[in-house]
């Protein structure tokens, strides 16, 4: 953290003008300096200074992008991606792969298809890589689903779970697990982003944590195929919300965005 730079947008609104423009010059360049403060100086001018509660996420207008956000992160940790990555050791060692050449493999996947993401994010955009991706994780759990129905011979098992495993993480990378946070920082407005993101990041983490805490136990109780059933469901649920929720923000501002999500006061 040493190294991180403070928000410009922070110290501007704070009045600290000097390390503002120290802030920008660190970040973009001495030549966006003027530009930048510019900017900041418009957007303070149609700020509103009224402290925000956290009641009127979900009472007011901002209900339906609180809610997009909020379902978003949630569907992302029931997709089972988490339990993926916390037990991925354990679901290797049960196929007869090591699991450091498992883990080494989830790690270099995972890495690669996040540098995809990022190249295809403005090239694409986020609705459809975000689309693509849970319908990708989709499909992955529906090759460990029919792997664990020993329909196939043992070797083809094993073939069919570690690629449904590898296939289910390289889709997550290429856009479920990028886009979200970066999506929800462009449809939140200014009022709002902060106390709003805090709460989408809240239900990420308590749904991570109920996941994680209970995914042995369930594998045990239902087993792999009921259970791989169940996260691939979420995943076509996660399709379906994406193409009748999500807008697409590439290429447009967030005063578009804004007034396409947003109702009128």
């Amino acid at each position: 953290m040493e190294f991180s730079a403070e928000s410009p947008h922070w110290l501007f609104k704070r009045g600290r003008i000097v390390q503002t423009e120290e802030q920008i010059e660190k970040l973009f360049g001495a030549s966006h300096v003027k530009s930048a403060m510019a900017e900041l100086s418009k957007s303070e001018r149609g700020d509103e200074v009224d402290v925000v509660k956290f009641s009127e996420l979900f009472l007011g207008r901002h209900f339906k992008v609180v809610f997009i956000g909020s379902i978003l992160f949630a569907l992302q940790q029931l997709s089972g991606i988490n339990a993926v990555f916390y037990f991925s050791s354990t679901v290797f060692k049960s196929a007869g792969v090591p699991s450091d050449i498992g883990n080494i493999c989830v790690g270099v996947i995972n890495m690669s298809g996040s540098i995809i993401a990022m190249i295809l994010m403005d090239r694409l955009g986020r609705k459809l890589l975000l689309d693509g991706s849970f319908l990708g994780m989709a499909v992955a759990m529906g090759f460990q689903v029919f792997a664990a129905s020993d329909i196939l011979s043992g070797s083809g098992n094993l073939y069919l779970s570690v690629g449904g495993m590898l296939l289910f993480v390289l889709t997550f990378s290429l856009g479920a697990g990028p886009v979200p946070s970066l999506l929800l920082s462009e449809i939140f407005p200014s009022r709002i982003r902060a106390k709003a993101m805090a709460f989408c990041m809240a239900v990420h983490w308590v749904i991570n944590f109920f996941v994680g805490l209970l995914f042995l136990h369930l594998l045990e109780v239902l087993g792999p195929q009921i259970l791989y059933a169940i996260f691939g469901t979420f995943c076509l649920i996660a399709t379906l919300f994406v193409k009748k929720n999500v807008i697409e923000t590439k290429g447009k501002s967030l005063q578009e965005i804004e007034m396409a999500l947003l109702p009128a006061d």
